[in-house]
């Protein structure tokens, strides 16, 4: 191996994007490929859409390769051709099995979102948010065939204020990996990092997030649903349904404030007027500050009440 290490680039987030940038710039890598997920319909049209990944190599004039599957022969004969010294997985969505896995001389090295062995698995930001954690990080880990259960090379403490929406997170977060990502790899192929074993009884879990995930439960705290409202933002969002003389009309909730002050039967509309609208909680009560109706970009919800002239909007279960 020369000093400057080859790398192939796997990713599909948006944490991702930020990453790629570093490494395609950095004068000690040499970036032999770009991978991705393949093209997915998205917004009103269905239209196929790029990651944010195929969008940013794209951009960057970087060929792409969209991949249905990693893992298949004539995949790998293509990997292998290119010769890379390791492979860089970040947000990607597929599992790599044993024979990607043992392809590069120095391993597949993934950056996860999260202090491992906390929140191994596919949603580490959301939960996170949701757990109102006082911090969360970045992990260099080695891969191997367990579910994010590798020996970690390095990782970065990133302190929480609870005010983070999900997105925002995952910016914030890929830019930080991407300012200490070329050093890292460096570090890694001249041997200066040994990966140290994860404390499996320290270990988490988290799933895929599924749409019916931002489905408000009212009989939880206010402070858990304002947890709701950051961390499935913008996909797939915390909503709830509103019956008014119009018909049942589904709602997501946007920028939302916790109320200690105030209670009543969870899901009962306290205050629905020019001033405020505000929804009683398990504990607490929400005011909701901002919403999208459907179709529609998010608005103040005293505008959305103007909307409603006067009414009063019930929350259906």
């Amino acid at each position: 191996m020369t000093n400057q290490p080859k790398i192939y680039f796997l990713g599909s987030g948006q944490i991702a994007v930020p990453v790629l940038k570093a490494v395609a710039v950095a004068p000690q890598l040499r970036l032999v490929g770009v991978g991705t997920q393949l093209d997915r319909p998205a917004g009103r049209n269905r239209k196929p859409t790029p990651t944010p990944v195929g969008a940013a190599a794209e951009e960057m004039g970087l060929p792409v390769d969209k991949i249905p599957n990693v893992n298949t022969p004539e995949f790998l004969a293509g990997l292998r051709a290119k010769e890379p010294d390791l492979v860089l997985v970040v947000s990607f969505g597929q599992i790599l099995r044993r024979d990607f896995l043992e392809l590069p001389p120095l391993g597949c090295v993934n950056i996860h979102a999260s202090l491992l062995p906390r929140y191994r698995g596919a949603s580490p930001i959301t939960q996170c948010i949701l757990n109102r954690d006082a911090e969360t990080g970045i992990c260099f880990m080695k891969m191997e065939r367990g579910l994010d259960t590798g020996p970690i090379y390095s990782s970065i403490r990133v302190p929480l204020d609870h005010r983070e929406y999900g997105e925002m997170l995952e910016m914030k977060l890929g830019v930080i990996a991407a300012e200490i990502t070329p050093g890292t790899l460096c570090s890694i192929a001249a041997g200066e990092l040994e990966p140290m074993p994860q404390d499996d009884t320290e270990a988490t879990v988290c799933t895929k997030i599924r749409k019916s995930d931002g489905r408000i439960n009212w009989a939880l705290s206010a402070y858990d649903i304002e947890a709701m409202v950051r961390a499935y933002y913008p996909w797939p969002g915390a909503s709830c349904t509103m019956l008014t003389t119009r018909g049942e009309m589904p709602v997501t909730l946007t920028r939302v404030l916790p109320r200690r002050d105030l209670g009543g039967e969870p899901g009962t509309v306290l205050q629905a007027d020019k001033y405020a609208l505000i929804v009683a909680c398990g504990s607490g009560a929400i005011e909701i500050i901002e919403l999208s109706p459907p179709g529609r970009r998010a608005m103040p919800a005293v505008a959305f009440l103007n909307g409603l002239r006067g009414e009063k909007p019930v929350i259906l279960p």
